[in-house]
C-alpha cells in the first residue's frame, strides 16, 4: 500500500496520471471515491462514505501540464468498504490493467482476468465486465472485429498485389454488403501443390471466437517428407452444405486454371455429410476417405476402450483381406456393439486394403496441426487470423527452402529411411525370375509375387504406399535396376524443392495500405464490408458434427447379470436388492 500513499506537494505529468493515480489507490486501499470536482485545472475529491473525513485536492501549476496535490485532509475511518466491487473499477480500468497481459497471451482468458485483479487489488469484479475489457482491450491492440471485415478487399488486393497469382476474394450478401465469404490461396502454396505434393487433400474446419459467428475451412496436403502443407484456406459465416460445396468449387477452379488436367485426388475428412456431397459433386473422378483420426477417436469416446482402438488402427493399416478380416473378428469378440457401429461406414472408405488407389502411408488427414496455426488467434479480428496464417506460411516456407537445399539423398528424409529398411530386408531374401518383369520372392516363411513393371507386389506395401517394399527391391536389385527410380516421383527431394520453390512474400502493415486503398475501398464499385448479421452467442460453441454423429444409431448399454438395457452389470439395481434381501 505504500506506492498509494500520497502527500502534499507530490507532482504528476499531468490531470490523466493524477486521475489514474487516485483511482489506483481507491481501488487498491478498498475505499469509494466521489469527485467534488475536476476539470483541466483543479481536481477535489472525499471519501465517498458517510462520515469520513478524508479529502484530496490538486491543481494545476502555473505554465505547465503538471499537476501537484495542494492539500490531503483527515484520515479514513471508513474501513474497508469496497471488498466485494468498486466503482472506480471500470471497463476502461480493467483494459489499463489487462493491456501488457493481452499483447503477451492472446488467450488470457475472462476467469484470469478476475484472479488476478483480486489477487493484486483484493476485489472481485463481475465476470461480464472482464469479459468485456478483454473484448475492448483486443480491440484496441489489433483493431476492432467490425474494421477487419470493412478493410478485407483491401486486404484482398494486397495479397493478388504483393503475391501475383494468388487468388484472394471476399463474397457478401444481401444489399448492406454482409461478409459471407472468403476464399484464400497464395501463388507460392498452388504452385507447390501441383508440383511436389503427394496428390492428397485434407479437409477441415475449426470455429473462429470472434465477435461475430464464423468458421475456418481449409485444405491442406503433405510434403514429400510427410510434412503439412496448407493449400487453400476460407472463412464462412456458417458451416453447411452449401459453405463446403462453394469452397469445394473455389478450390477446383484455382486447380482447374493452374494445371493442364486436375490429377486424381485422394481427400481426407472427418466424415462430414457436407464435405463428402461436395466432393462428390465438385471432384467426381476422386477418392474420398474418412480420416482414421476421427474415425478412432469416435469409437473411442463411444465405446470407452483402448483395445478396439488399437484393433482399428490394425485393421485399417492391414494390407491383405485375411489381415483385416482377423482384426474385425477380434473386434467383434471385444465388442459386438462396436463392430456393428463400424459396419455403417464402408471399409473402402477407411480400410487401406479395400481403398482404390494408393494412399502413399497417409490414413489420416493434417488439419489439426493446421488448426494450432490459428488456436491462438481465434477471438481476433478476421485480418488478424489470415496474417497470422501468412507470417506462418512465410516461415515454414523459407525454413524447409533452406533445410532442403543441403540434403544429398534421391528421396526425402523420411521416404529415404523407408527405402534404406526395405533395402536392408532384402538382402536376405531369394529371388527367382520368372521373365522380364515378374520375379518371385522367398522369405524363411513365405514367398511373394513381385512384378515390376506394374510397380506391384503380392503384399501390396509397393502398390499401396507408391515405394518399394522389401520384396520389390530384392527383386529390382537382382536385375541391376536402380531402386530408387521405382519411387513415386512426390517422394523425391526434388519433388520437395519444387514444392517450396516459390516464396511467400510480405504485406505491407495496415497503417500504410489502408491510408493508400481507402478510397477504393469507398468507391461506389467496391463498397465496404459490413460483419455478419449473426453474433457469436456466449458459452462453449457447439461442437461440429461428422456423418456418424449425424446417422449413427445410439449405442445401447447391457446388463449382462439381469439382462436388462440401461445399465451395466456394477451398477445393476437389480443385485444390490438381492443382497439386502439374503442379507
Amino acid at each position: 500500500m505504500e506506492d498509494y500513499n500520497f502527500y502534499v506537494g507530490q507532482e504528476f505529468s499531468d490531470v490523466k496520471a493524477f486521475r489514474n493515480a487516485i483511482k489506483e489507490a481507491a481501488i487498491a486501499q478498498h475505499f469509494e471515491l466521489r469527485t467534488i470536482k475536476s476539470d483541466l485545472i483543479r481536481y477535489f475529491a472525499k471519501c465517498a462514505s458517510d462520515g469520513c473525513p478524508w479529502r484530496i485536492r490538486a491543481v494545476k501549476l502555473p505554465n505547465a501540464p503538471t499537476f501537484t496535490i495542494r492539500s490531503i485532509d483527515g484520515t479514513h475511518t471508513c474501513g474497508r468498504n469496497a471488498n466485494n466491487g468498486h466503482h472506480q473499477a471500470s471497463v476502461d480500468w480493467i483494459v489499463s490493467f489487462i493491456e501488457e497481459r493481452l499483447r503477451d497471451n492472446i488467450n488470457y482468458k475472462p476467469k484470469d482476468i478476475l484472479h488476478d485483479i483480486h489477487k493484486q487489488y483484493g476485489i472481485t469484479i463481475p465476470y461480464k465486465q472482464a469479459w468485456r475489457a478483454k473484448e475492448r482491450g483486443l480491440a484496441a491492440i489489433y483493431g476492432s472485429s467490425e474494421e477487419g471485415y470493412y478493410l478485407l478487399p483491401s486486404y484482398c488486393e494486397q495479397i493478388k498485389k504483393t503475391n501475383p497469382g494468388s487468388v484472394a476474394e471476399v463474397f457478401t450478401t444481401g444489399a448492406d454488403n454482409r461478409f459471407q465469404r472468403l476464399f484464400v490461396s497464395f501463388h507460392a502454396s498452388i504452385y507447390g501443390f501441383v508440383n511436389g505434393c503427394l496428390p492428397i487433400v485434407g479437409l477441415g474446419g475449426i470455429q473462429l471466437k470472434s465477435k461475430y459467428l464464423s468458421t475456418l475451412l481449409s485444405a491442406t496436403s503433405f510434403d514429400a517428407d510427410g510434412g503439412l502443407f496448407p493449400l487453400a484456406f476460407g472463412v464462412v459465416d456458417v458451416e453447411n452444405d452449401d459453405s463446403w460445396t462453394w469452397f469445394l468449387s473455389e478450390l477446383h477452379k484455382v486447380l482447374e486454371v493452374n494445371t493442364e488436367s486436375i490429377p486424381e485426388l485422394i481427400f481426407l475428412s472427418d466424415g462430414q455429410k457436407g464435405v463428402t456431397d461436395a466432393v462428390r459433386r465438385k471432384f467426381p473422378s476422386s477418392c474420398h476417405a474418412y480420416c482414421m483420426r476421427h474415425l478412432t477417436e469416435n469409437i473411442g469416446k463411444e465405446f470407452k476402450n483402448s483395445r478396439l482402438v488399437h484393433l482399428l488402427w490394425k485393421a485399417a493399416y492391414a494390407t491383405t483381406t485375411i489381415a483385416f478380416k482377423e482384426k474385425m473378428a477380434e473386434i467383434e469378440e471385444v465388442s459386438p456393439e462396436a463392430a456393428k457401429w463400424l459396419r455403417q461406414f464402408h471399409p473402402s472408405q477407411w480400410a487401406l486394403v479395400h481403398f482404390k488407389g494408393t494412399r502413399f502411408g497417409h490414413l489420416s488427414s493434417n488439419i489439426e496441426e493446421f488448426n494450432k496455426w490459428v488456436l491462438e488467434a481465434r477471438e481476433l479480428p478476421i485480418i488478424q487470423v489470415i496474417e497470422r496464417i501468412h507470417s506462418k506460411l512465410i516461415t515454414e516456407f523459407d525454413d524447409r527452402r533452406l533445410k532442403s537445399s543441403s540434403w544429398g539423398s534421391v528421396l526425402a528424409p523420411s521416404a529415404e529411411k523407408l527405402m534404406d529398411e526395405a533395402i536392408n530386408l532384402a538382402s536376405a531374401y531369394q529371388v527367382l525370375r520368372s521373365d522380364e518383369v515378374e520375379f518371385e520372392v522367398l522369405s524363411v516363411d513365405r514367398s511373394h509375387i513381385v512384378n515390376i513393371g506394374n510397380h506391384s507386389c503380392s503384399c501390396r506395401d509397393w502398390q499401396l504406399n507408391g515405394i518399394p517394399c522389401s520384396h520389390a527391391a530384392a527383386a529390382l536389385i537382382s536385375c541391376r535396376k536402380d531402386v530408387y527410380a521405382f519411387a513415386q516421383k512426390c517422394f523425391t527431394a526434388a519433388s520437395y524443392r519444387d514444392t517450396y520453390a516459390e516464396g511467400i512474400h510480405s504485406i505491407p502493415r495496415k497503417l500504410e495500405w489502408s491510408k493508400t486503398d481507402k478510397s477504393s475501398i469507398d468507391d461506389d464499385n467496391i463498397p465496404a464490408v459490413r460483419p455478419p448479421k449473426l453474433r457469436r452467442p456466449p458459452g462453449r460453441p457447439e461442437k461440429r458434427m461428422c456423418v456418424d454423429d449425424l446417422s449413427r444409431e445410439k449405442h445401447t448399454v447391457h446388463c449382462s447379470r439381469c439382462n436388462q438395457t440401461g445399465h451395466y452389470k456394477r451398477t445393476c439395481k437389480a443385485e444390490m436388492i438381492n443382497s439386502i434381501e439374503q442379507f
